[in-house]
């Protein structure tokens, strides 16, 4: 089985410009393809988390991957899958945002003179002449193509920027820069971004008379088709800062029943053989197959070591074994107390567990939160600065840990 029959048995091509070269251009490692990542937060995401493994398979299979970092056109920012504009970053921000990538990515791909390389688009869209690039480029575009593009009709209604009509232009330019200087023959992203990749492919062959190919990769979407990898802290984030290792299994040791295997086809290593053994497996034996997916993608993110820590954390909390010193963990301070104690919605909030203090006190009256193994009964609970030095274990649901403690 070549990569591209894994790579559809998997569950993970959405969308493809040519069946059969495309087939022939990966199985045989002679894909020079690249992936856009913009630099909108410090770190990379669970949303994130399919290209960086795509990008790693496709390595592993002789293919040599690009990892454009968008410095350029994060001063614009994506349109697609958006019903607002995105917020303005400074050039001090967007750089910053590019260096923390880089080391998680390196995770997960092998950088070097024959292996992966990173490029960075503000090296060339920021010295672009604006009267070039309309003769250039845009002469290249008809405003009814762009119009007929998904990533645009979503934003017509409520009002879509001319800064933001351009990012169709951008990224259909990078792919013929890359192209151009870097050999790239193939771009693979998210399956929002398919009008995006084809204005680059029609670009390269209107410009150059090269093909150029796409492919789009399935959304990471739950059974109910909403994505995946949010939480009421909000994104789940590969930093380990951000999301600690413990948050990261547990985040992947809640999914929903429906939605396991899925995610073990399509982002876990494991062997097809393997996994196809563990489709067979009675009902009664999901929260193995939880645990082997949380397992897995810990380890891929955060390694063996920290994997390790999780899953025995886990399994001390929920064997009622003890406490853990691995449990995610908020520090109180004074500054958060009134009088020197803390009611429990605000402890719950301050601790990510509710997004709101509204949402709290709804979870806690339906008996949803527990301090230290007892359900709170009453919104009028409350914690002194004696109880927060002990530390306070906290659990949200059955499946939710989070330790408070005064810092």
């Amino acid at each position: 089985m070549g990569i591209f029959e894994e790579l559809q048995e998997r569950g993970l091509i959405a969308q493809v410009t040519d069946d059969k070269e495309i087939r022939e251009l990966i199985n045989n490692g002679g894909a020079r393809f690249y992936i856009g990542f913009d630099p909108t937060a410090d770190s990379l995401h669970v949303g994130h988390f399919m290209a960086l493994c795509l990008m790693k398979r496709l390595q592993m299979a002789g293919n040599k991957p690009v990892v454009l970092i968008g410095g350029g056109t994060g001063y614009i920012g994506d349109p697609s899958g958006r019903s607002d504009m995105r917020s303005m970053m400074t050039p001090e921000i967007i750089q910053h945002n590019c260096d923390c990538f880089k080391k998680q990515m390196e995770r997960f791909i092998t950088f070097g003179e024959d292996a992966a390389i990173m490029v960075n688009n503000a090296d060339w869209l920021l010295n672009l002449n604006y009267i070039e690039l309309l003769r250039e480029v845009g002469a290249c575009f008809t405003v009814n193509n762009m119009l007929r593009a998904e990533c645009y009709k979503q934003r017509m209604e409520k009002g879509l920027s001319f800064l933001e009509f351009n990012y169709m232009i951008m990224q259909a330019y990078d792919f013929y820069h890359l192209h151009q200087n870097y050999g790239c023959n193939m771009q693979f992203g998210g399956d929002d971004q398919w009008s995006n990749m084809l204005a680059g492919t029609e670009l390269i062959r209107k410009k150059t008379g090269d093909d150029a190919f796409a492919m789009t990769i399935t959304l990471l979407l739950n059974s109910e088709g909403k994505k995946m990898g949010k939480t009421a802290k909000g994104a789940v984030w590969l930093d380990p800062n951000k999301t600690s290792p413990f948050e990261f299994y547990q985040y992947w040791r809640n999914v929903d029943d429906a939605d396991v295997m899925r995610c073990i086809k399509m982002l876990t290593f494991l062997p097809m053989e393997q996994i196809k053994e563990m489709e067979t497996w009675e009902d009664n034996r999901i929260n193995e197959k939880k645990e082997i997916l949380a397992y897995e993608l810990t380890q891929l993110v955060h390694g063996t070591e920290e994997a390790e820590k999780a899953k025995a954390a886990a399994y001390a909390l929920f064997s009622g074994a003890g406490d853990s010193e691995n449990m995610p963990t908020t520090e109180i301070s004074n500054e958060d107390l009134t009088d020197g104690v803390i009611n429990i919605a605000n402890l719950v909030v301050k601790c990510g567990l509710c997004a709101s203090k509204g949402e709290a006190k709804r979870l806690i009256q339906q008996g949803g939160i527990s301090v230290n193994d007892e359900v709170v009964s009453g919104l009028d609970k409350t914690y002194t600065i004696e109880d927060l030095q002990s530390g306070l274990k906290i659990r949200k649901g059955k499946k939710v840990f989070h330790k408070a403690i005064l810092g």
